[in-house]
């Protein structure tokens, strides 16, 4: 079933306010009570360069989510997609002040990365459920793994960017189990690989620009 007008329109105010509105957050944020390190520039410019890529991850996956969920045919799909799209607001709202913080910024590609992200939920979505929370699913589990990643290279003593992305990791977990506790399928091994492959293009440009 093709989307409505209404449905479009929605998805296009959204697509504005992730890429040019500060974010809110409902929950409080990870860092809340979590001192400032003293830190060289260096280590506030690498603490910087990760989450200013966490930050556009959080875009791409506002973006996949959302265009996933305008071609999802089961309306529980459906909203599992959009509530994963909202905690993911909350990350954006995260990421966005410890950047502020960190006294840099968000990168230069977000427009970018939004719209071919939302090209390729926009796809998940029409191939049906079970590959479209499947998707999801293993969307999640890489991002969880580039937390990781960052989470051991982090500077050691940068407790609030910590804070924040240890929150992220566990809200991704969560995802990934809600979206195969939906009925999401196993994605064929080229699919993983070619996904993989995307955010290594992300990750290196994003942490620079």
């Amino acid at each position: 079933m093709l989307p409505t007008p209404d449905a479009l329109i929605l998805q296009f105010d959204k697509a504005l306010r992730t890429l040019f509105v500060p974010a809110a957050s409902r929950r409080p944020y990870p860092d809340q009570g979590v001192p400032e390190a003293n830190m060289s520039d260096a280590e506030k410019r690498h603490a910087a360069g990760l989450m200013r890529v966490n930050h556009s991850g959080e875009v791409c996956a506002q973006a996949l989510y959302q265009g996933q969920a305008l071609t999802a045919r089961n309306p529980e799909a459906a909203k599992a997609l959009i509530q994963a799209s909202d905690e993911e607001t909350e990350h954006l709202a995260w990421c966005e002040r410890r950047l502020n913080e960190l006294g840099s910024r968000k990168s230069l590609f977000n427009p970018l990365w939004y719209t071919g992200s939302f090209a390729i939920g926009v796809l998940a979505g029409a191939l049906g459920d079970r590959w479209n929370l499947g998707f999801l699913a293993e969307t999640e589990r890489q991002v969880e793994g580039h937390l990781d990643s960052h989470l051991s290279t982090l500077p050691e003593n940068d407790a609030k960017s910590r804070a924040i992305v240890e929150q992220m990791k566990a809200d991704e977990i969560k995802h990934a189990e809600t979206a195969i506790a939906h009925g999401g399928a196993e994605l064929p091994l080229p699919v993983k690989m070619a996904m993989q492959l995307t955010s290594k293009v992300l990750t290196r440009t994003a942490y620079w620009f």
